[in-house]
């Protein structure tokens, strides 16, 4: 007697290009919503007169100081504030770090650096 035995090998395939990975799912960096930082200007003065930020914080400069001030970065002149008259205030979002000063009083310097 012969028994004759036929296996047929029924495979799943996929035509995908995707390879499966036993690796985790990367999880989005949480990010924390965005920080207002205050820079007070008083006789003659930035203050504080460095900080550190986030991309996407806020700083605002407050002329608390009797005469009028400007912000002005430092090395390209990449971007300069209206003339803050005493009581005004100026914002700007941080993309980058940058060095800055008032241009009609230049001995008045600051800087803020992104983190």
């Amino acid at each position: 007697m012969v028994f004759a035995s036929m296996i047929f090998f029924s495979g799943c395939s996929s035509s995908s290009s995707s390879e499966e990975t036993n690796t985790p799912a990367e999880v989005p960096e949480e990010k924390s919503p965005p920080v207002l930082y205050i820079v007070q200007i008083e006789q003659m003065k930035f203050f504080p007169e460095n900080i550190s930020v986030h991309r996407g914080d806020t700083i605002m400069w407050m002329n608390n100081d009797m005469v009028a001030h400007d912000i002005t970065e430092e090395k390209s002149k990449a971007w300069s504030s209206s003339l803050l008259q005493p009581g005004k205030y100026w914002k700007l979002i941080a993309d980058s770090s940058a060095d800055y000063y008032c241009s009609i009083h230049q001995v008045m310097k600051g800087s803020f650096k992104v983190q």
